[in-house]
């Protein structure tokens, strides 16, 4: 079912700007005219939710929020349009995206795709359109401000297209064939969406690499060793294992897949940021992004 109604802490969390402000301008400026429940608690419409957006947008440029509150909503969503149009399109892009995930839009999202693209092609749109979107998704997901609805929603239509864009690359010629990477999720996470776009990246350069996917077990990880491929394995950790369970996830590794050859294995993703670096082996390296990996393959950097 497509949300309608809103919490002014469902506007804060999209817009980023704090419900107590919100409450403000609503008294000062008459900014938003929220319903309210019997028990007296605001709620907000769709169209509330638009307008929050586009005020925040302007006003994270540098409009005061008098001079906003002063225009009609045409004219706030008039002057959105214009300063998008000749600077700060990722930020519109990225509220443009919330409203289509909010709507189940898939129009929407195939508009504000089509507008990135164009300008930055498709390696810019993930770094500078979906990376940051990706990264607010979460908050908004823990914080309740959307289901798991939107969150698949969302997602799967990424998905569609870092899957389109693969294809492309996918089958080009492998200039570095000495080494291979071995891409997996550990057993039991399911978030994918960085881990195929760093294929991409590799395959887009000439790596030689491997996709397993999703929930891997590592008992499976040692063949690619006894083929004497050299392979380096890179997984991504967005939910699963959690932080308590990622030492004991790292020692299982060492002890099934290293053993007394240590491969190299790299770690991406949200919570292999909260690691003790005092729980990696020599061969655990865990990177900030994607563009740090790549900085770390030597035929990439002389490329």
């Amino acid at each position: 079912m497509i949300k309608t109604r809103f919490s002014i802490k469902d506007l804060e969390n999209l817009s980023g700007i704090k419900s107590h402000t919100i409450r403000i301008w609503e008294k000062r400026y008459n900014l938003l005219k929220p319903d309210r429940t019997d028990t007296n608690i605001r709620t907000y419409d769709l169209e509330a939710l638009q307008k929050i957006l586009n005020v925040s947008y302007l006003n994270q440029l540098g409009t005061k929020i008098s001079t906003i509150a002063s225009l009609s909503t045409a004219e706030i969503e008039n002057q959105v349009r214009n300063y998008a149009e000749r600077s700060n399109k990722n930020n519109h892009a990225i509220q443009e995206l919330k409203l289509a995930m909010v709507n189940f839009d898939q129009h929407m999202f195939q508009r504000v795709y089509d507008s990135v693209l164009d300008e930055l092609g498709f390696e810019g749109l993930f770094y500078n359109l979906f990376v940051p979107f990706l990264e607010e998704l979460g908050y908004l997901w823990q914080t309740k401000t959307i289901n798991i609805a939107h969150e698949h929603f969302i997602s799967h239509l990424i998905k569609q297209k870092l899957l389109v864009n693969l294809e492309k690359v996918q089958y080009r010629e492998t200039r570095f064939k000495e080494k291979v990477y071995i891409l997996f999720l550990p057993e039991n996470e399911m978030h994918d969406l960085g881990l195929l776009f760093l294929n991409y990246e590799l395959l887009s350069r000439g790596c030689n690499t491997i996709y397993l996917g999703a929930s891997m077990t590592l008992d499976a990880l040692p063949y690619f060793k006894k083929q004497e491929m050299k392979p380096t394995y890179i997984t991504y950790i967005t939910v699963q294992p959690t932080i308590k369970q990622l030492p004991s996830f790292l020692n299982r590794f060492q002890k099934k897949v290293a053993k007394e050859d240590p491969v190299e294995l790299w770690i991406l993703g949200q919570i292999a940021q909260k690691l003790d670096p005092s729980h990696l082996k020599k061969n655990q390296t865990v990177f900030q992004g994607m563009s740090d990996v790549i900085k770390q393959i030597p035929q990439l950097i002389k490329t």
